[in-house]
């Protein structure tokens, strides 16, 4: 009886909690919708919602700044949940798709991509997040061949450190090869590595929507795997899971939700760090309870600092990268010494 009481509780405070983050995700919504170089009443953004508004505030809302808000939403998810994936797979809470190198790979696909196809717009962008998949599938091959133990397994602490190498190799490539690249593609590249939320178009929303809105269920789904973990290999293996089947599964589906989503808003870092720890403290420690609660924080964090970036720096436009890491670097350093590391 005191067990479903305890389990009820969680689940209530789960509830709540996510419910909260959801009417902050729509403020945060509402305040983007508003800001930008040309700005909107929150009573002309109502009635340009509703059909109501003029040819330039419908060109305003329906071409630039709705599309935007929608990727960033898909891609802030993504992230967060990419996150939650790595650190439950790895019982590492550290792990995250910037700091493995997943984005560094992720970043090498899309470099390859510009340099044969030297667009980035039109149906040819539905082939980015395939481009950048087999590149951060590609990293996490080496890093997870690099990282592994035969009697251990994968080891946590070498992954993060080989993650770092790797990381820092993929970056050098890309420069060079981006070296190459005519001076607007070159341009392009550079903002994308410095985390910019460049994709603006629906063929862009249209090309991230079902990465995102197959994955994020079939994650949560398997979410009790993830809780398997935390037990250890040896006592998750003894009740009957298949740990490294399970592990590779989720570990890739990790890669696909984080490639797909820095392909279009850019070498965003730290979002997947940040929201399951915050989410974690707010939700309890149950991923089916807490993985939703960082879904819809990876969601907020993105789009503020795409607001930020974008509305208070102006004219100079800050990337939504260098907002984020403003804010993960110090609480990345706080989790570093937190965990002894």
């Amino acid at each position: 009886m005191n067990l479903h009481y305890i389990q009820a509780q969680r689940a209530r405070r789960a509830w709540w909690v996510s419910i909260l983050l959801l009417v902050i995700s729509v403020i945060v919504i509402l305040i983007s919708l508003n800001t930008g170089t040309i700005r909107l009443s929150p009573l002309r953004v109502g009635y340009t919602l509703l059909g109501f508004g003029t040819r330039q505030e419908h060109m305003i809302m329906f071409d630039y700044r709705l599309p935007r808000i929608l990727i960033t939403i898909l891609a802030g998810a993504g992230i967060a949940v990419a996150g939650v994936i790595l650190q439950g797979t790895s019982r590492n809470s550290l792990a995250d798709p910037g700091v493995l190198g997943i984005h560094a790979g992720a970043g090498f696909g899309l470099i390859v991509f510009v340099s044969f196809f030297r667009t980035m717009d039109g149906p040819v962008a539905l082939l980015i997040p395939l481009f950048t998949f087999a590149g951060g599938v590609l990293t996490a091959l080496v890093i997870f061949l690099l990282s592994y133990d035969r009697q251990r397994g994968i080891l946590p602490i070498r992954m993060i450190l080989v993650g770092i190498a790797v990381a820092a190799g993929l970056s050098a490539v890309t420069l060079l090869l981006s070296l190459k690249l005519d001076e607007d593609t070159y341009t392009f590249t550079a903002t994308w590595l410095a985390g910019s939320v460049w994709a603006r178009d629906w063929v862009h929303v249209w090309t991230l929507l079902p990465w995102i809105a197959l994955l994020l269920p079939w994650v949560y789904w398997h979410s009790r795997y993830l809780d398997l973990f935390t037990l250890g290999d040896e006592l998750a293996s003894g009740i009957g899971s298949q740990v490294h089947r399970n592990r590779i599964g989720l570990m890739l589906l990790a890669v696909a939700l984080s490639s797909a989503s820095v392909a279009m808003v850019g070498s965003i870092g730290f979002v997947g760090l940040i929201a399951p720890h915050i989410a974690r403290q707010l939700a309890g420690s149950q991923h089916r309870y807490f993985m939703p609660a960082a879904a819809l924080l990876g969601v907020v964090i993105l789009l503020l600092a795409d607001t930020v970036g974008r509305s208070v720096f102006q004219p100079n436009a800050v990337p939504a990268g260098v907002v984020v890491a403003a804010i993960g670097g110090p609480y990345f350093l706080y989790l570093l010494f937190k965990s002894k590391f």
